[in-house]
């Protein structure tokens, strides 16, 4: 067997060696899913009823989005885009604002403004190889800082007395006919549902098969072999960041219709539950391995978890001399738990990479 032959051959074992992993991830990740389902079931009468299920796939969808378009920059092993309730903010509020130029004019400005972040993370990050961490909590600083200044620490809202203030009310609300039916009756699918939909087989598709996609996997498994391959690593990096910039400007615009104000703290905490779900379904900090299906099995894991935290209610009772109150978990306490999940799942695959040899965990 030639030298060249025993290279292709082990680069062949560590692909499907890769794909395995990635494999077992996905299905670990669903796993989790139905025993948060299941205790969901089993803790509550409330849990399968339908406004507590439409709050669950709420929660879903636009975390989702985010999330796919995070996943762009941790597969690069840069990490997080700390920037990302800055720009969903960003984005709602200057749709808010264009609402005078018509609805088109206020998505197209909304998905501007957040793209404009983007090209000035990427080009901070992938081109001036800035530390990820540091600028983009720099640049969350600066958007929220310019959103209150610009609006003088006011809210903003759409004027419902024109057309176009109406059509941004109710987008978040919009269902769409797909061709769907239920016992013969159409069914009409949330507009959030199948952007979902869309930008997770977009960003599957993008990561997977194109040439783009075989570049981000090099450069995030290793930036200094990329570069060495000839891989335009600054490029990806930079797009990568643009890309995830674009999700969030989605969202962000969707969460400020769903809630009909701009405001600066329009999409607080979907920066650490994004990247909570994004390696909580497998998707490594060191970069390189990971997929789209696995990052939607994390997003519906946290959702269902969150759901589950909010419907346990525990009655009072005794144990031995002590009496122990009635509680709840609320809205404090299950950040603990969501942290400490992040924690436990990050340190299990550090350990889990350094038992392999991959110290750069």
């Amino acid at each position: 067997m030639t030298e060249q032959s025993t290279i292709a051959a082990d680069n062949g074992r560590r692909l499907a060696g890769s794909r395995l992993i990635d494999a077992l991830n996905v299905l670990g990740v669903y796993v989790l899913v139905a025993a948060l389902f299941a205790v969901g079931c089993g803790i509550s009468h409330k849990f399968l009823a339908a406004e507590n299920l439409l709050n669950a796939l709420r929660a879903v969808t636009l975390m989702g989005i985010v999330s796919v378009g995070l996943a762009f920059i941790t597969y690069s092993r840069h990490y997080v885009d700390l920037s990302i309730p800055g720009i969903m903010a960003l984005s709602g509020a200057v749709a808010v604002w264009a609402l005078k130029y018509g609805i088109v004019a206020s998505l197209g400005a909304g998905l501007a403004a957040g793209l404009v972040v983007g090209l000035l993370n990427g080009l901070a990050v992938g081109y001036l190889r800035l530390n990820p961490i540091i600028w983009t909590l720099a640049m969350m600083s600066v958007l929220s800082g310019l959103i209150r200044w610009v609006y003088a620490g006011q809210q903003i809202y759409p004027d419902e007395s024109t057309a176009a203030g109406r059509a941004f009310l109710d987008l978040y609300h919009q269902r769409l006919f797909l061709g769907l039916y239920y016992r013969m009756q159409p069914v009409a699918v949330p507009l959030p549902v199948v952007i979902l939909v869309i930008a997770a087989v977009a960003g599957h598709a993008v990561m997977r098969h194109t040439g783009y996609g075989a570049a981000l996997k090099l450069t995030g498994s290793n930036y200094e072999v990329a570069r060495l391959s000839g891989v335009p690593v600054k490029r990806v990096v930079a797009l990568a960041f643009v890309i995830s910039s674009l999700a969030s400007s989605v969202a962000g615009i969707l969460l400020t219709s769903f809630n009909k104000v701009g405001a600066s703290q329009i999409g607080e905490g979907y920066d650490f539950k994004t990247i909570t779900a994004v390696v909580l379904g497998g998707m490594t900090l060191a970069g390189g391995r990971g997929n789209i299906a696995g990052v939607i099995g994390g997003v519906m894991s946290i959702a269902l978890m969150s759901n589950v935290m909010s419907l346990v209610r525990i009655g009072e009772f005794v144990i031995g001399p002590l009496r122990v109150p009635e509680f709840t978990i609320g809205e404090f306490q299950q950040n603990i738990v969501q942290g400490a999940v992040f924690i436990l799942v990050v340190g299990i695959n550090s350990f889990s990479r350094r038992k392999a040899g991959r110290d750069d965990a």
